[in-house]
């Protein structure tokens, strides 16, 4: 890339990445149905007409920020491909989930009010690219089964009471605040966390955490 063409593409960066972030927050707060492209553009300090020559429709920027949650979400489990060792591949998932949700607890939220309502928006994803998605790490889990380096469980358990754990603590990160006397988790407590997490459920499926 030439010097001028990097000189235009970084005040469209600097663009895009003010629309997602505002569209992060509208989203999370109202939802598909009550957020406007209007309310957006205003929350990120541009004019209407410029959101909409990223984004022509409120339907495809809806869609760029679930997708990449859910890419951001993926990319945290890679640890089963490049490790072959499940207590290891499974920390390290976990982990990387549960900071996910700390550091960014909105995309988590856009995705869970959408999925809550019947995924209206996104449901063909669901059906094709978190199906495939899930049946590859699947397969991770039963040849971990079959060479008796875990207990005989059913996969699709084991992955959905780690993405509900470790998406709660973005979606319900609220109630969370309000039971931890008003504040915030601190870094000390996050850790904690982590590790209680993790060690609960390595445990249930017969390994013994790091």
């Amino acid at each position: 890339m030439s010097d001028q063409q990097q000189k235009k593409s970084k005040p469209r960066r600097k663009n895009e990445e003010a629309i997602l972030a505002a569209a992060e927050e509208v989203f999370a707060d109202l939802g598909f149905a009550g957020a406007t492209t209007g309310l957006i553009a205003k929350r990120a300090g541009i004019p209407k007409a410029n959101l909409h020559y990223y984004f022509p429709t409120k339907e495809a920027l809806y869609r760029t920020i679930t997708s990449k949650v859910f890419t951001t979400w993926f990319e945290a489990a890679k640890t089963f491909d490049d490790c072959d060792d499940p207590t290891e591949a499974l920390t390290r998932y976990i982990r990387a989930k549960m900071n996910i949700s700390f550091k960014h607890p909105l995309g988590s939220k856009v995705c869970a009010q959408e999925i809550m309502q019947g995924a209206p928006q996104i449901q063909d994803f669901l059906e094709k690219t978190l199906k495939d998605w899930t049946a590859s790490r699947i397969l991770v889990i039963e040849r971990w089964i079959a060479e008796g380096k875990i207990n005989a469980i059913d996969p699709h358990y084991l992955l959905y009471m780690i993405w509900g754990t470790t998406q709660h603590y973005a979606d319900f990160a609220h109630q969370i605040t309000t039971l931890n006397n008003g504040r915030p988790l601190s870094d000390q407590q996050k850790e904690e966390a982590q590790q209680t997490v993790t060690n609960i459920i390595l445990r249930g499926i017969g390994l013994s955490p790091q």
